[in-house]
């Protein structure tokens, strides 16, 4: 743990964690890595009931917005992840992860919402897709239009799927059935979308 970092892991709140590759290579980019840790990740997350708001792999590093797990410290599940993965992927390298990783707790709806944002346009940022929905290793595409992924997302979406309310800005059509993804939904204002003026009633 990098010195003087203090790791606040019961506070209730979100984690903004990043972890890297060994050495910052871009080890993530071999075929069928990132399908790999998408996996391990969902079967963690299953495992340990961990809720993931959001995540994207990029070449050498990961970003996760993640809360706290209830019966596990977030090291743990962090260690679980890494360590399953490595034992996929590392193949003849002496590591795949670097060991340690940075983790900023993450309080309100607005920071929450600020670092999903920062999380889907880093491939953007970073010159790897012109548009966040272009790099399919995200959870972007499950914000946008709901479209359920690997890696299960803590959202508006989902909760619609357990019985609750659909995301803002998002009605049904007369008649039409509540499952996803819908026409209606495809105009959801989420995470920078725009909705469309038919769903603004």
């Amino acid at each position: 743990m990098p010195s003087g970092l203090k790791r606040f892991q019961e506070a209730k709140s979100l984690h903004f964690v990043t972890f890297s590759c060994f050495r910052r290579l871009p080890l993530l980019e071999a075929p069928g890595a990132r399908e790999t840790v998408e996996a391990v990740l969902e079967q963690a997350r299953a495992r340990h009931q961990a809720r993931v708001y959001a995540y994207v792999l990029m070449p050498e590093h990961v970003h996760l917005l993640v809360n706290e797990p209830p019966q596990i410290l977030l090291a743990q599940l962090l260690k679980a992840v890494k360590q399953m993965t490595s034992r996929k992927l590392r193949g003849s390298r002496e590591k795949f992860w670097q060991e340690r990783y940075y983790d900023s707790n993450v309080y309100g709806e607005q920071a929450r919402s600020e670092v999903i944002r920062y999380i889907h346009r880093n491939p953007v940022q970073r010159g790897l897709a012109a548009k966040p929905e272009d790099w399919p290793w995200s959870s972007f595409r499950h914000y946008a239009s709901g479209v359920k992924g690997t890696v299960e997302i803590e959202s508006q979406w989902t909760a619609f799927l357990r019985g609750n309310q659909l995301p803002e800005g998002v009605r049904l059509e007369e008649g039409e059935r509540s499952c996803f993804p819908t026409q209606a939904a495809k105009g959801a204002a989420w995470m920078g979308h725009t909705p469309s003026r038919q769903n603004q009633r």
